[in-house]
């Protein structure tokens, strides 16, 4: 097959592998195009269509599932980016889909500004994040996608769309959240404020402590989260909560110390040893759950929300109502406990509120997410299944871009407004030109 390039943007025509960030997808597309402008974008879709091609966006394959899978046309974004406009009077700013969140938190900070909640990651981009429904954890501030206030995407036909609470409001409710299965999102728009600060509180808890007085975790700190090792009854908790200041950053030793040298090179090598041998592993968690000590620091939301993420890893993670959080832990504790099953990385619990996007994990309900996750090259299979058999129980919601196995049928049971959302992909997609495998399982051909 012949590679094409146009003066700004490219096409390969060679069927390169491609991976996600986990290691555990892998697809052969039959052409990559990496459009510059959106006209591009538009006229690859087109051109796809012409040759009977399905066609899939990617940005940067953080996610676990097969969500951008294709044999078709994988659309690479990473021209697609940078700021557009800001809106100072709004307190919008407008963002090209392709743009790492990295670059721009970076920006916004540099023009005073910020989001208002985010994830723990920085490397997805913008529309690899909300379209798969990337979250932070907040008592009142929602995922990333909930702070989105106008999307642009490019259709099945090649035209390109507009949406947000006053045009094509149907869209827009569904769009925020499209699993790529709406179109090619090419902007957006969200909510800023002007830039803040966080006062993040890191310490160690006991397992029991925190299940005991969760409600009043939740409810005293706008952002709580924490990380529970098994095998051990122990936790590292955070909370942030806004603060007048002044800021005191993490030292930049100590950062590294914290950051890099325990919780990425240690944890690296204690997980190494432990797939080598795999009855070291608990020993491990019980060193590990001790390594890092409290600490406190005050930084603008980026510094605190996020952090770095070398080791790689497999993940599952589901929203359960928020309510049913403690024993649904309580269920997952045991289960590990009487399994013989051998988990060298954290269980992390994070919460949102209700929202309002139709395929939004936290949908109309206040949700809690457990995540777990498991050693790249490390058989996780078992201790999924098991943790997903506890999740269903409790009508737990999977994230988009996380290890399940969940179907159409199931999701048309835990989401109330599921039919509204394959009603408006039939209108938009009618020949399915943004199917794959996976959009095939969860929502139905």
């Amino acid at each position: 097959m012949s590679s094409t390039r146009t003066a700004s943007g490219k096409t390969s025509g060679k069927n390169r592998t491609w991976r996600n960030w986990g290691g555990n997808v892998s697809a052969r597309p039959a052409r990559e195009v990496a459009p510059a402008s959106v006209d591009e974008l538009a006229e690859a879709v087109r051109r796809a269509a012409e040759d009977g091609l399905r066609v899939k966006a990617v940005g940067t394959g953080h996610s676990f599932t097969s969500i951008a899978a294709t044999d078709g046309v994988l659309i690479r974004p990473h021209l697609l980016t940078g700021i557009r406009r800001i809106d100072r009077d709004a307190m919008t700013v407008t963002v090209e889909a392709g743009t790492p969140l990295k670059r721009l938190n970076v920006a916004l900070a540099r023009e005073g500004l910020s989001l208002t909640n985010m994830g723990d990651i920085m490397e997805q981009t913008v529309s690899g994040a909300t379209s798969t429904g990337t979250h932070g954890t907040g008592r009142d501030s929602a995922s990333i996608a909930a702070q989105i206030k106008g999307l642009e995407l490019v259709t099945a036909d090649g035209s390109v769309l507009t949406c947000s609470e006053k045009e094509n409001p149907e869209v827009f409710a569904a769009a925020r959240i499209g699993l790529g299965a709406l179109g090619v999102v090419t902007a957006i728009t969200f909510a800023v404020e002007p830039v803040f600060l966080l006062t993040a509180r890191e310490e160690p808890m006991p397992f029991e402590r925190v299940l005991a007085d969760f409600d009043e975790l939740w409810a005293e700190n706008e952002h709580f989260e924490f990380y529970w090792f098994p095998h051990t009854g122990s936790t590292n908790t955070k909370r942030n909560n806004r603060s007048a200041g002044p800021a005191q950053p993490v030292g930049r030793l100590q950062g590294w110390f914290d950051d890099e040298f325990l919780s990425n090179g240690v944890f690296q090598a204690a997980n190494w040893v432990g797939r080598a041998v795999p009855a070291t592993i608990p020993a491990i968690a019980r060193i590990s759950s001790k390594a890092l000590s409290a600490r406190t620091y005050t930084d603008i939301p980026y510094e605190v929300f996020t952090s770095p993420r070398r080791v790689r890893f497999v993940e599952m993670e589901y929203a359960v109502p928020r309510e049913a959080v403690v024993e649904t832990l309580r269920e997952l504790k045991a289960m590990v406990d009487r399994s013989g099953l051998r988990i060298s990385f954290p269980v992390e619990v994070r919460t949102a509120p209700a929202d309002d996007i139709t395929l939004s994990t936290a949908s109309g309900r206040d949700s809690a997410y457990i995540a777990v996750h498991m050693f790249r090259g490390t058989p996780y299979r078992a201790y999924f299944t098991a943790a997903e058999r506890i999740f269903t129980a409790h009508e737990g919601r999977p994230h988009w871009g996380k290890v399940h196995t969940r179907d159409a049928k199931y999701f048309a049971g835990v989401y109330p407004r599921f039919g509204e959302f394959t009603a408006l992909r039939d209108r938009l997609d009618p020949d399915r030109r943004f199917q794959n495998d996976y959009l095939r399982r969860v929502l139905g051909s």
